[in-house]
């Protein structure tokens, strides 16, 4: 019954988290400098962060959607500006500068917590995954939704960040990978623009149920 609902958040997800930002240069700096298990713990420092959005945007629902249209419209249309700002920047997207190697010489030894920790204080504290997240619970998921499944919708957006950043530590640990992605992450970048405007529009006339 909720599949489609599930697909189509599955879907935006997987555009958020695939767009470079603040998640994916700390996973990949880690990577680059500290090797693949910083890179690994860096991730999964991420995807628990995300049940802190989770948390306040299931506790906030009810009340942001009850309160009064307006609240949801300001809301949707602040949703839609996000996505076609994103969609705009990755259009404009150019070849990326390759990773320095010096990276490789900063000395130390990392440790997992102070991976994890700088993984999970970068997205608990990006104010753009706050927008995101309560865009996502409040605009794109229908607020009849049982609380379950949006639980569940959690779950999955977690466990899918931390895979995702996983799979980034350990490509970007590999200096071949560094290179190709320089060479054409600008395409994938463009790419992604024009879908996250196609959805961005598409969100700006959905109506309130």
């Amino acid at each position: 019954m909720y599949w489609t609902e599930f697909l189509t958040v599955a879907l935006i997800h997987l555009l958020a988290v695939a767009s470079p930002g603040p998640d994916f240069a700390v996973v990949v700096r880690e990577s680059v400098t500290h090797g693949r298990r910083a890179g690994t713990w860096t991730a999964l420092g991420v995807g628990t962060a995300i049940f802190l959005h989770v948390g306040y945007s299931l506790l906030g629902i009810g009340l942001i959607v009850s309160q009064s249209i307006v609240l949801f419209n300001a809301l949707k249309w602040a949703a839609a500006a996000y996505l076609l700002y994103i969609g705009y920047k990755a259009l404009r997207a150019q070849p990326a500068k390759p990773v320095a190697d010096d990276l490789h010489k900063e000395a130390g030894e990392r440790t997992a917590r102070g991976a994890f920790m700088s993984g999970f204080v970068t997205n608990g504290l990006n104010p753009k995954a706050t927008l995101f997240f309560l865009s996502l619970f409040t605009v794109v998921i229908n607020p009849h939704t049982p609380l379950a499944v949006q639980a569940g919708y959690g779950i999955y957006l977690a466990a899918a960040t931390a895979v995702w950043f996983c799979l980034v530590a350990r490509l970007f640990s590999q200096a071949r990978v560094r290179a190709g992605f320089a060479r054409m992450g600008h395409w994938f970048d463009r790419t992604m623009g024009v879908v996250l405007i196609a959805i961005g529009v598409k969100l700006a006339f959905t109506e309130m149920h």
